[in-house]
């Protein structure tokens, strides 16, 4: 990740940061709550009068392009090869010009470190989450809060109306960058503050989730050392449906222990 200051250069000041997730090729812009309609930059003025500081990866990446050249300029190809450009890159652009724009007076200058607030912010994001059984999400945040929710009641987000009608399209959640929000389809995103929010409280902490799955689940040499046997013949067991793996893999499954103690008591 990269951080990058955005500074109001009309009057010195700090409007917020610009964070580049260079995997994922992901822009997420975090503003200062000092801000208001009247200082935001225009097109996140929206969002600042609802108390959102936090501006979605879309929005924070369409902030991006309207600074830089567009693809289809007639020259693009002339342009990149002056700045030594192999493809069209928005963020390389971006950084080429320091974000500067005709339109207002914000540059960008590249930073070490996460402001206070930012920190502090992040540690509402996820920390993992989980798609389970009819349209209920498993989230673990990073300051330990750990809620299970429906997706139901996420319904004002746009988009999820389409993820709640396909259970394939729900089955593609994953988390995005860095926590900031769940991806169905990497199309249609949930911001973690949308799921922190909803309520649905656990009395568990990720460490708690964490430390089961390492104290409950086997994998295959321990459960053939457990029961004294081979490979194949624990793989006769679970063809003959005598014990289930929790996750098959072709080079071994995955096995709750319980289950693997029940069997070798009956």
């Amino acid at each position: 990740m990269k951080i990058y200051e955005i500074i109001n250069e009309e009057n010195a000041s700090s409007v917020g940061v610009l964070l580049h997730y260079e995997k994922e090729n992901t822009v997420i812009i975090e503003l200062m709550e000092t801000l208001d309609e009247w200082t935001a930059p225009l097109l996140f003025t929206a969002y600042v009068k609802k108390g959102i500081f936090t501006i979605p990866r879309d929005i924070s990446f369409l902030w991006v392009q309207e600074r830089v050249i567009p693809s289809g300029r007639q020259n693009i190809n002339a342009i990149l090869k002056n700045h030594h450009l192999k493809t069209y890159d928005e963020m390389n652009l971006l950084l080429l010009s320091k974000a500067r724009c005709s339109q207002d007076h914000y540059c960008i200058c590249e930073s070490d470190a996460l402001p206070k607030y930012v920190r502090k912010r992040q540690q509402k994001n996820l920390r993992e989450c989980l798609m389970l059984e009819e349209n209920q999400l498993l989230c673990f945040f990073k300051d330990d809060m750990a809620k299970k929710m429906n997706l139901d009641r996420l319904r004002h987000v746009e988009g999820v109306d389409k993820v709640l009608k396909n259970e394939k399209l729900f089955q593609s959640g994953k988390m995005g960058a860095d926590g900031y929000y769940v991806t169905f389809n990497d199309s249609i995103d949930i911001p973690a503050a949308a799921l922190y929010e909803t309520k649905g409280g656990l009395p568990i902490t990720y460490s708690d989730f964490i430390t089961y799955i390492q104290k409950n689940v086997s994998d295959t040499a321990e459960v053939c050392e457990a029961l004294d046997c081979s490979r194949q013949n624990l793989a006769y067991l679970v063809k003959k449906e005598r014990l289930s793996p929790v996750k098959e893999n072709v080079k071994g499954n995955l096995f709750l222990k319980a289950d693997i103690e029940r069997w070798k008591a009956d």
